[in-house]
């Protein structure tokens, strides 16, 4: 396999063509029609659409990590509760991605990801105006909903409207989505401080970016309904949807364990980094500019890195390496925090990203869109519902000991199996075949 498209394209010309989402697709027996419709403008469109989302898809949580205790503080949080705020994301982030290939059956995912988009800009523009922590918490997960269904989604948005540019899409939606993390993570704390100091309106700007991207996937929406005309979603082909029986696949459940385990650290990290900065002696805002420098090394390394991965036949080195780096950086910080930061600053930010290796695996595991989705949902779902208790855990240990070694070598510990179950999950595998046997 040279590349993410081939599988696709075969799968295309072997078998019968899947039934397209209603609403999305003209009717009828030619499954490139939807690829097809996006080698023009709505090419375009679509992609720029694609890295709105992604810059949309961390702010939610970044923006809060740097004003964690301003925001305790407002409302009266203890850190076990702040520490149940940080497990808050993979918590919506596993309910609702099961949710996510239903929806996207019923409606279409582009439809999906355009509701998804007005529910986090909804939640993080009110959330900012409450003063209860349990309104808050409710609208942070509100906004998190929306969080959860782009996660899903947007990966088969990719193997459907780009079947033959998979990791390149990838990679622009890694790259964006690094860019927004790192950006709330390094301007919300002076643009804060330009606003005057009130935490609730350094919050409150990113559901402003969120709208943006809202009006884009309306446009997205628009233009699709356009060119499908409005007799698409009543004469959709009836065809059923083919279900595999993923649970059968050991390589899905890999990917599962391997999400669940960098996201782990992801979460654990961006909730708590300015925190563990800030204990050991370093200014809040540094705090802020360091976790952004985090997030900053994933740029061109989460652009990079889906292209070379889909080159390969595995991605088993990209697994070890990134695991190597992430136990350098966070023993980094166990033991030497204040000294050198930027380096395991570097280090951790590259461990992070497994993330987008974890999004390229989930596009080379499975042939046809259908399968991703079916894999993007059971990987996403079950690797979120396991990471939760991380970040809870840290919290506790933190309050209990009052310091961050037990914490940070509890992350260090888990790149171990993160590395083992990801050594299983990069081998060049399709779930299809697993599945049926």
């Amino acid at each position: 396999m040279s590349t993410a498209a081939d599988p696709a394209a075969t799968e295309t010309e072997s078998r019968p063509p899947a039934a397209p989402p209603a609403g999305e697709s003209a009717p009828g027996a030619a499954a490139p029609t939807a690829p097809a419709a996006v080698r023009n403008g709505a090419a375009v469109l679509l992609a720029v659409a694609v890295a709105a989302a992604a810059v949309n898809l961390r702010p939610v949580v970044t923006s809060l990590g740097a004003l964690l205790d301003p925001v305790r503080d407002g409302l009266g949080m203890s850190a076990t509760t702040a520490g149940l705020l940080a497990a808050v994301p993979p918590l919506c982030f596993a309910l609702l991605g099961i949710c996510a290939p239903g929806l996207a059956r019923r409606m279409g995912p582009i439809t999906v990801v355009t509701a998804a988009m007005a529910a986090i800009a909804a939640g993080v523009l009110a959330r900012s105006f409450t003063g209860s922590a349990v309104v808050f918490l409710l609208l942070t997960a509100l906004a998190l909903a929306g969080v959860a269904l782009a996660n899903v989604l947007i990966p088969v948005v990719i193997k459907r409207y780009f079947p033959d540019r998979v990791a390149p899409m990838i990679g622009l939606y890694s790259m964006s989505l690094s860019v927004g993390t790192s950006l709330a993570a390094a301007t919300t704390v002076p643009l804060t401080n330009a606003m005057g100091g009130d935490w609730r309106l350094g919050l409150g700007v990113w559901g402003l970016l969120a709208v943006v991207a809202l009006l884009v996937w309306l446009g997205v929406l628009f233009v699709r309904r356009e060119k499908s005309g409005p007799a698409t979603a009543a004469t959709a082909p009836a065809a059923a949807h083919v279900k595999l029986p993923i649970l059968r696949s050991r390589t899905a459940w890999a990917l599962a364990a391997f999400f669940g385990l960098q996201s782990t650290s992801a979460y654990s990290a961006m909730g708590w980094l300015p925190k563990i900065y800030h204990d050991a002696g370093v200014s809040e805002s540094a705090s802020g500019v360091l976790l952004a420098l985090v997030m900053a090394v994933s740029v061109p390394v989460s652009f990079l890195l889906p292209n070379l991965a889909a080159r390969r036949g595995d991605q088993r080195l990209y697994v070890v390496v990134l695991g190597l780096a992430g136990i350098a950086g966070f023993l980094g910080l166990m033991f030497a925090a204040g000294t050198v930061p930027w380096l395991w600053a570097v280090l951790v930010g590259l461990s992070m990203c497994a993330f987008p290796l974890a999004l390229t695996m989930l596009g080379l595991r499975a042939r046809t869109p259908g399968g991703v989705t079916q894999l993007s949902a059971f990987a996403q779902s079950l690797g979120y519902l396991i990471s939760i208790p991380g970040p809870i855990l840290m919290g506790a240990l933190y309050q209990s000991t009052g310091r961050w070694y037990l914490p940070l070598g509890l992350l260090a510990l888990l790149l171990v199996p993160q590395m083992l179950v990801g050594l299983r999950a990069a081998r060049a595998r399709h779930i299809e075949d697993e599945a049926v046997r």
